[in-house]
């Protein structure tokens, strides 16, 4: 551990939903929840509003529903999220070459590294001013955590939630952790928190009383060292810019079992183009070529094949994945599919294997082996309206789905500079309602594409 607080952890708050109440001011102050709207949905953020409630991330939609009928539901707008991530980690770079990123709302930052705090006052005045960055750039905020290494840091911007800002002095950190409990530690879930309160030990100071040999009993060799080093706050491990990729996946949980075996099919021909598109976004390829199945009956079944090198090429996945369906019973129904690349490299190998006609188009060639006509078949597609995503109207301008249903789709119409706007209903195949790119929630900020958002 280095002698100075100079490791930031940045923690946006209540992200998604944030996002979604600063570009809908009829949101603001109310409980927002962000996930999949289905009965198998999960919520991916509660606004703090909706905490209130009990609502947490991970849960299932139709328990936070229960606790918060009134909310908002809203569907994810990941490229819209992701958009507003870039301007964040931008501000990030600006402090040093060695950023973190965890995920789209969380990063750490060696700001030794980059020259920006050398002791805990300037420390605090660059987390103080990246928060006001934050703000003016995106209109959202985020809680900042600064400590001598990642562990402490990450728990000082835990309670430093929400925005605000908490440094650990070196020296104090064994007194601040003591009393805490177990499961502010990383890597002590409910499981192990629940071992570890039947043996006695329910706070950090119970761990570190515990000593090194009776925790190596109760867990095991590896967590028992970690998670004792961890109470006496000894934590070496450095800021790393790359975190390499291990895998790229997509998969989709169905709100009805899917039962025919011709749909299952499809849906893994669609979800290997998904993989796909991801993959080649990253500029990656990949060897390996995995296939999930989660049955009616909650069994999961994983499937793999590897090929002779890496490939992006979309009919080479859906020809892989289709042949790793082929060995999986789908009779009782299925619940959820997934598809996934590993074995990732950052180049491709052509022509691995000669029934990958068209190769490198991305889609498959649907022609029959005999020559002669092709019937052309017109498929009509009913516009999906999704609950909180943009659209705009001929005449009434930009606003959002409310909801849609029994062949309406409801509207209000507001910006994120406007006042609290008006509802309107429309036909869902209204020819003046077009899907719509969202709007930067601080003028003059970056937007994003609908096909982005899709995305």
């Amino acid at each position: 551990m280095r002698n100075a607080p100079t490791i930031l952890h940045l923690d946006m708050d209540a992200f998604y939903a944030s996002a979604e109440q600063a570009s809908k001011p009829s949101l603001r102050g109310k409980a927002v929840i962000v996930g999949g709207l289905g009965p198998r949905g999960v919520v991916a953020t509660a606004s703090y509003e909706a905490r209130v409630f009990g609502v947490r991330s991970a849960m299932p939609m139709a328990q936070a529903r229960r606790l918060a009928p009134n909310a908002a539901y809203l569907v994810p707008r990941f490229g819209f999220y992701r958009a507003i991530s870039e301007q964040v980690m931008g501000l990030l770079h600006g402090l040093s070459p060695l950023v973190e990123p965890l995920s789209l709302d969380e990063a750490f930052v060696d700001l030794e590294a980059g020259q920006a705090a050398w002791d805990a006052s300037s420390a605090r005045l660059v987390g103080e001013k990246l928060r006001a960055d934050i703000r003016a750039v995106t209109g959202l905020t985020g809680s900042v955590g600064l400590a001598a290494s990642k562990m402490l840091a990450k728990i000082a911007s835990e309670e430093a939630k929400p925005d605000g800002l908490v440094l650990i002095e070196p020296g104090t950190e064994r007194a601040m952790l003591g009393p805490m409990p177990v499961r502010t530690l990383p890597g002590v879930g409910p499981a192990t928190g629940d071992h570890l309160r039947r043996a006695g030990i329910s706070t950090v100071d119970d761990i570190a009383e515990a000593g090194e040999d009776e925790l190596v009993r109760l867990l095991g060799k590896a967590h028992g060292h970690a998670l004792h080093a961890m109470a006496l706050a000894h934590d070496d491990r450095p800021v790393v810019a790359e975190r390499e990729a291990k895998s790229v996946s997509v998969e989709d949980t169905y709100d009805v079992d899917i039962h025919d075996r011709l749909r299952v099919g499809m849906e893994v021909q669609r979800l290997a183009d998904r993989c796909v598109r991801r993959l080649r976004g990253a500029g990656l390829s990949g060897r390996t070529i995995v296939l999930k199945v989660r049955r009616y009956d909650f069994s999961t079944l994983t499937r793999s094949e590897t090929l002779r090198g890496p490939t992006d090429d979309p009919a080479v996945v859906r020809e892989a994945a289709a042949r790793l369906l082929e060995g999986v019973d789908t009779t009782g129904g299925v619940r959820l599919l997934g598809v996934g690349v590993s074995g990732l490299a950052d180049y491709t190998q052509e022509d691995l294997f000669a029934q990958a006609a068209g190769e490198g188009t991305e889609l498959a060639d649907d022609e029959g082996e005999q020559g002669g006509a092709v019937e052309e078949r017109v498929v009509v597609v009913e516009r999906r309206w999704s609950a909180g995503h943009d659209v705009r109207h001929a005449e009434f301008g930009h606003g959002w789905v409310q909801g849609s249903g029994l062949g309406r789709v409801t509207v209000r119409f507001e910006t994120p500079g406007s006042e609290v706007g008006r509802v309107r209903t429309f036909s869902v195949d209204d020819p003046e309602l077009e899907p719509a790119d969202p709007l930067p929630l601080v003028e003059g900020g970056a937007g994003v594409s609908v096909d982005e958002v899709r995305g």
